[in-house]
Order: structure tokens, then C-alpha cells, then sequence
């Protein structure tokens, strides 16, 4: 095999990488650029401008001792974000990292296809290959530097040339279409490592801020509180039956009296950004990951009453950092779950809550239930097979292969699935209804994606996520004779801000970090539209 220096290999590097790594970011480009007239300049300047910017980037990296195992690891990596962005369009910003390291072995096994692994084959492996077979032109320590100084300065001159060319095109796509560049690979993946660590990791000790230590509970009523909060899983608004989807897929929940809110949002658009920060007392413009763990959430205030016996309990993921000093049991295992098909069902987590509920006569009660709901792309095991009402489905997690209608009907499934889960979870408070203020509360973490666009899934950057990613299922139900069930305009818009201070007015909780105007269902003044 012929001989390369790293300089080369780099060049032939970010030559492939631009070609066949970066489908999607053109095809966003294409549609907004059509390849016509005066565009064909522009994004033959782009496509060298690409190749640039990663020479450029690798050029400041490599040397003969890093440059292998540098593109191996970005070959690897890029093949896998290559894929995800490719089949769902999901872009690999530093909240899509975070879910990855959060992700379990199940719901990375329900991503596995044979798609992803002839990207990994193709795209990861075999280009790898030839990295580590390639022989390295020794270089001088003078050569190498002057190799890198040449290089350097070469690049900055075609890229700067390439933007004069088609100034106008570059402003607007710096200015106008700054998403696009979420779909860049590797540079974007890289820049969204870096954005993960510096937004995760503290170089001090990690401190807990606490809040609410003035909480306490006031009230003139001898009836205690059971609130059962209902954290649900990636299930959209419009697939709601209750807010006139044109399936009933919500059959059960509408002969209930609740409450239905079709014009609530979420705070962000997966499960690890969503679920901490509907918890905390930041609203969504204000909070971020590390204000979210370094902070007490509204368990905690709740907690520090001592008069509210809290219990979480979880058939996700896990509770994304919010039940970490509250007690918490796992319900994803034949062993803790017992009702269990194919996977553990949510149903399950209501199983020995009656025992639990008369074990705690003497304080109020607040249990959440962290769903599995609709999690993707696998929507077919989220159910059991009795809830297969809609037809023909997606028996399959490669959502690219299946028609939209298959697809929409599978996830109708689902909802009906969440729609029974929720009726039992009303059917197991009604009893306590005479003695109890008793309530459900239910709100998904997120929304989804079901193929419009060419998107799937969700975890798109907030600002340019699609309304079905962000609009989200919520509905309310409380027992008859309930102290908080008053007038409220369920078509005014709410939020996971609203979260906080509703659960703490739920329980009577006085305290300065409780707002009377986030609180859905103020005893003093009803929030109007």
C-alpha cells in the first residue's frame, strides 16, 4: 500500500467525511438551495467550504501519533450520527448526548436494525480499516510543522474565496438558516461533546442548592391529600382522542369527568431534559441542566413538610436525577413488575399501591408513575396485543420501511394502551373519593415525530422542533368533593411551568417559592385565559 503522511490522509479524510457522511445536511441545504442558477456556485462553494472546515479542524488535532486513532474514532462515531440523522432526521446536538448516556441496554436494543449496522459496516468499519493499514510517511518535526503551517494558511484562503464567491448566499445561510448546521458531521457531533461536558461537569464540588425550607402545610380541612402524578411518555397532543383526534383513541378517559388541556407544552423535547426540569422551580426559559442538579426540586419541598409520604415509581428509564432523595423503585424487571409480556407494562406499577395507600393513613400522599407510554421507534411492544385496534401496524423499529399509516397506527395503539393504564389509575382512587382529596394529574414529558417532514421521533433542538414534538397530552381527573377541583379554562395555554406550583397548592403548601399565578388551580384567584 502506498505511503501517506498524515497531511494527506487527513485531506482524503475530510474529502469522504463531506461526501458521504453529510446526506443530510445537503439534502436540508437542497431544499432550501435548489441546485439551479445562480445556487450552483454557491453550493459548490459550500461543498469545498465543508471539506474545509473539517481539514481545518483536523489539521489543529492530529500528528503522526494521533492522527489514526483520531480518524478511526471519528469515522466510528460519524457512521452512527451518520444514521440517526439519515433514517429519523434527528440532529446530534448536547441533549441528544445526554439521552444517549442515559439510555438503557432495552431502549438502545429497541434502535438496533440491520440498516444501523450496514452504516457502522460501511461508514464506521471499512474506512477504519484502511486507517489502520495505511502506511505513515515519517516527517521532520520542521517538515511537519511547515506541512501544517501550509496547510493552515492554504485553507483559510479557499474557504475565505469561497464565501466572497456567493457573499449573499452565505449571509443568508449563516444568518437565516442556522439549523442547518446542526446536520454538519462530524463538526456538529464534536462542538455538541464539548457543549455536553462543559454543561454537565463541574470543575467545583457539586452543591445543592435548597429551596423551600420555609414549606409548610396550611389548611382547615381534616381531609388529607392522594395525588397520583402520571409522568407520561413522548405522546403528542393531536393523537389525544380528547382533543378531537379523529380516532377515539381515548375511550375509556372520556366517559371520566376530567379535566383535558389541549393547549399545554412541554419544557424540552426528550426525556432527559423534560422530566427534571417539569420538576424544578425554573421555568423553561430560565432553567439548564446544572441549575436542574444542583438545585432541589419540587419533591423536596414537598419533603421538608414532613406530612406528605412521596413514592416514585418508574417503568422508564429512570427518573432523569428527580427521585434521587425521595424513595424510588424500579418497575422494568419481571422481578419488581408482575404484570409482564413481552416487556414490563405500566399497569404493573399500580400493583400493591392499595397497601401502600392504607400504610399512610396519617400523612397525605403524593405516588408518581414514570411511564414506558409511546416510547419509539419500537411503538408495536408498548402494548399488549389486545390493544391492537387500529390496522395494519409497524411491527418493526426501522420506521423508514414502514408506510405512515402503519405507523400512525401502531402509535394509535399505544394511546389506547395509556388510555387504559390512566382509567385504572382513576378506578384505584375512587375508592378513597369520600375520605381523600383525591386527584391524577398526567402530562407527557414530550411529543413525537411520526414521519411529517421526513422527521421521526423527537430530541430536536428546541427552538426548531416541529409543534408535535412540543405540544403535548394532559389531562386532569379529581374524586367528587375534592377541595381544588374548581372552574378552570382548560383551553388557555399551560406548560410544565405550571408544575411546580401546582403540586404545592394541590397539598396546601405555603412556602416563598410557591408562585399563586403558575398554580393551575389557585384556591384564591382562577387563572383565566
Amino acid at each position: 500500500m502506498k505511503q501517506l503522511n498524515q497531511y494527506t490522509l487527513s485531506i482524503l479524510a475530510a474529502i469522504i467525511f463531506t461526501s458521504f457522511y453529510n446526506i443530510s445536511f445537503f439534502s436540508n441545504v437542497f431544499n432550501i438551495y435548489n441546485f439551479t442558477g445562480k445556487n450552483i456556485l454557491f453550493l459548490c462553494s459550500l461543498y469545498i467550504f465543508s471539506i474545509g472546515i473539517i481539514l481545518l479542524l483536523l489539521s489543529l488535532v492530529i500528528s503522526k501519533y494521533t492522527v489514526k486513532p483520531i480518524l478511526v474514532l471519528f469515522f466510528l462515531i460519524s457512521s452512527l450520527t451518520g444514521y440517526f440523522m439519515d433514517t429519523f432526521s434527528i440532529p446530534i446536538d448536547h441533549n441528544m448526548i445526554r439521552n444517549v448516556m442515559q439510555t438503557n441496554i432495552k431502549e438502545a436494543f429497541d434502535l438496533f436494525s440491520y440498516d444501523l449496522v450496514l452504516y457502522v459496516l460501511i461508514l464506521g468499519i471499512l474506512p477504519s480499516l484502511f486507517i489502520i493499514k495505511v502506511k505513515l510517511t515519517p516527517l521532520l518535526f520542521k517538515q511537519s510543522l511547515l506541512y501544517r503551517f501550509t496547510l493552515i494558511i492554504l485553507l483559510i484562503l479557499i474557504m475565505s474565496l469561497s464565501v466572497v464567491t456567493s457573499s449573499k448566499h452565505y449571509t443568508s445561510f449563516f444568518r437565516e438558516h442556522k439549523s442547518l448546521r446542526y446536520y454538519s458531521n462530524p463538526t456538529y457531533w464534536i462542538y455538541s461533546v464539548y457543549q455536553y461536558i462543559n454543561k454537565t461537569f463541574n470543575s467545583e464540588p457539586l452543591v445543592l442548592k435548597e429551596i423551600g425550607n420555609d414549606a409548610r402545610i396550611i389548611t382547615s380541612s381534616t381531609k388529607k391529600n392522594i395525588v397520583i402524578m402520571v409522568v407520561g411518555e413522548a405522546l403528542r397532543s393531536d393523537r389525544f382522542g380528547l382533543n378531537d383526534y379523529s380516532k377515539n383513541t381515548t375511550p375509556l378517559l372520556a366517559k371520566e369527568n376530567v379535566i383535558n388541556f389541549d393547549n399545554f407544552f412541554s419544557c424540552g423535547t426528550s426525556t432527559a431534559y423534560s422530566v427534571p426540569c417539569m420538576f424544578s422551580v425554573y421555568h423553561r426559559d430560565d432553567y439548564t441542566y446544572k441549575k436542574g442538579i444542583t438545585t432541589q426540586n419540587v419533591l423536596d419541598v414537598l419533603n421538608k413538610t414532613d406530612q406528605i409520604n412521596i413514592l416514585w415509581r418508574d417503568n422508564n428509564s429512570d427518573s432523569k436525577g428527580v427521585a434521587l432523595r425521595v424513595p424510588y423503585q424500579d418497575f422494568k424487571s419481571k422481578e419488581t413488575n408482575t404484570v409482564y409480556d413481552i416487556e414490563a407494562r405500566d399497569e404493573g406499577m399500580l400493583v400493591g399501591l392499595d397497601k401502600y395507600i392504607e400504610n399512610s393513613k396519617e400523612k397525605n400522599i403524593l405516588i408518581v408513575l414514570h411511564q414506558m407510554g409511546n416510547h419509539g421507534p419500537a411503538y408495536y411492544k408498548r402494548y399488549p396485543k389486545k390493544f391492537e385496534k387500529f390496522k395494519p401496524i409497524c411491527n418493526s423499529n426501522q420506521l423508514e420501511r414502514c408506510t405512515k399509516k402503519e405507523i400512525s397506527n401502531t402509535y394509535d395503539n399505544a394511546v389506547l394502551y395509556t388510555d387504559y393504564f390512566l382509567s385504572k389509575v382513576i378506578s384505584l382512587l375512587k375508592p378513597y373519593s369520600k375520605k381523600y382529596n383525591t386527584a391524577m394529574l398526567y402530562m407527557s414529558d414530550h411529543g413525537e415525530s411520526l414521519g411529517e417532514n421526513g422527521i421521526y421521533l423527537h430530541g430536536m433542538p428546541y427552538f426548531i422542533a416541529p409543534q408535535n414534538q412540543k405540544k403535548i397530552a394532559a389531562t386532569f381527573w379529581f374524586g367528587k368533593n375534592n377541595e381544588h377541583n374548581t372552574a378552570i379554562d382548560s383551553k388557555c395555554e399551560f406548560s410544565h411551568d405550571n408544575l411546580f406550583s401546582t403540586l404545592l397548592g394541590l397539598f396546601d403548601v405555603k412556602t416563598e417559592v410557591y408562585e399563586n399565578d403558575m398554580d393551575m388551580f389557585p384556591k384564591i384567584t382562577i387563572k383565566k385565559g
